[in-house]
């Protein structure tokens, strides 16, 4: 293999990582790719199934995405998910400009506090269903939108004055539970906008799979940016993974996963996605053209899901060794995060949970970085003063 890439100045150099599952909110979960499967429907009961499994075998965090497809909308699962979970971070995902600012920010103080805490954000850009706008547009709006959270959280009073919002309001109908900034912020897009967006003001930089020498150097000019603002961030890594007790095992299962798609078909389900034309898919799709002839974008990390699907492309294929290595050189790179997922996802977790996740050094990131406060913090939806 090749040298480990030099890790960039990252904010939690502890070597513990936050280990997180996938929820599939979006109608896309298979067990052949591009071939639907009735009892694998996006239902609550299906959903549900999935995070308590999760939540059962020590992920400490779960991605919740949000699209216009057939599941379940974020927050309301989120909402139902947080009266059923105990340990378990929810990643929402939050798509700017969809809800009005403030009004954002109050149901997401719900939200946290129905968690104590438990809630992460996951900022998206994307265009709205139905809508289109330019990339420097949907950037302008989720900057203002983060801002407006941020004050919500932070400050007596909402004072913004931007090009697409403002606002003067009292920010307690707004106050989180989580102390100290609020919920944490992860996000990923590769364009310059994007990069720039994340290392002012998020705190989690989401990558999907690539080599380790084009995560490394996405990672260094991240890192370079947030340093321009006086700040450091982490970084995350979005992936599947197909997990054998042999590596002939685990290449026959990817196989099998590719054994009955239809071309045609599989694109036509893999653009019903809002990010399917993103730079992000565009990059995947583009690297998938110098794979080997078995989809191989480098050892044991195979682009073939990418066929079928939108989004993250790529998954780690190999026996419990041969991932739980991958995993560590990502860790020496400097990656904190990692969102897994499999197909299909209940028991695929159930592998990764048994062979390969009780060797990894877990932190919830929230914790560490003293987000979520150890007892009941003082705000107006708890002890605070009531006006």
């Amino acid at each position: 293999m090749n040298p480990i890439p030099k890790a960039p100045a990252i904010r939690s150099e502890n070597p513990a990582v936050e280990v997180s599952w996938f929820c599939d909110l979006c109608n896309g979960d298979y067990e052949y790719l591009g071939v639907p499967d009735g009892s694998l429907r996006s239902s609550f009961e299906h959903c549900s199934d999935i995070i308590r499994l999760a939540d059962e075998l020590g992920y400490q965090n779960i991605l919740l995405p949000s699209s216009y497809q057939t599941g379940q909308d974020t927050l309301t699962f989120a909402a139902a998910a947080s009266q059923f979970t105990k340990q378990i971070s929810l990643l929402t995902a939050i798509r700017c400009g969809e809800i009005h600012p403030p009004m954002l920010a109050r149901t997401l103080s719900t939200l946290d506090h129905m968690l104590k805490g438990r809630l992460n954000i996951n900022i998206i850009s994307s265009d709205l269903p139905g809508t289109q706008r330019d990339s420097k547009t949907r950037y302008e709006i989720s900057k203002e939108v983060i801002q407006i959270l941020q004050q919500g959280w932070t400050r007596d009073q909402i004072k913004f004055q931007g090009k697409h919002y403002q606002f003067d309001l009292p920010s307690d109908p707004v106050k989180s539970y989580q102390q100290n900034g609020g919920p944490l912020l992860y996000f990923g897009g590769i364009s310059p906008d994007a990069r720039t967006l994340c290392a002012e003001f998020c705190d989690v930089f989401l990558m999907w799979p690539e080599t380790e020498e084009r995560l490394a150097d996405t990672m260094k000019d991240l890192s370079v940016r947030a340093a321009s603002f006086g700040r450091t961030i982490d970084f995350g890594l979005r992936i599947h993974l197909i997990v054998r007790d042999t590596e002939k095992e685990a290449r026959d299962a990817a196989k099998q996963l590719l054994s009955k798609i239809d071309i045609e078909r599989a694109n036509d389900i893999k653009h019903r996605a809002l990010d399917s034309n993103s730079a992000g898919v565009l990059r995947q799709d583009d690297l998938r053209k110098s794979a080997d002839p078995d989809l191989f974008i480098e050892p044991m990390v195979w682009s073939g899901i990418g066929l079928a699907r939108s989004g993250c492309g790529s998954a780690i294929v190999g026996t419990p060794e041969q991932v739980y290595e991958k995993i560590q050189r990502y860790i020496q790179m400097g990656i904190r995060a990692f969102i897994f997922s499999g197909y299909p996802l209940i028991e695929e977790s159930k592998l990764f949970a048994k062979s390969v996740l009780p060797k990894l050094q877990t932190i919830n990131f929230a914790e560490a970085q003293n987000r979520k406060p150890n007892g009941i913090p003082v705000t107006p939806l708890t002890t605070g003063e009531r006006k």
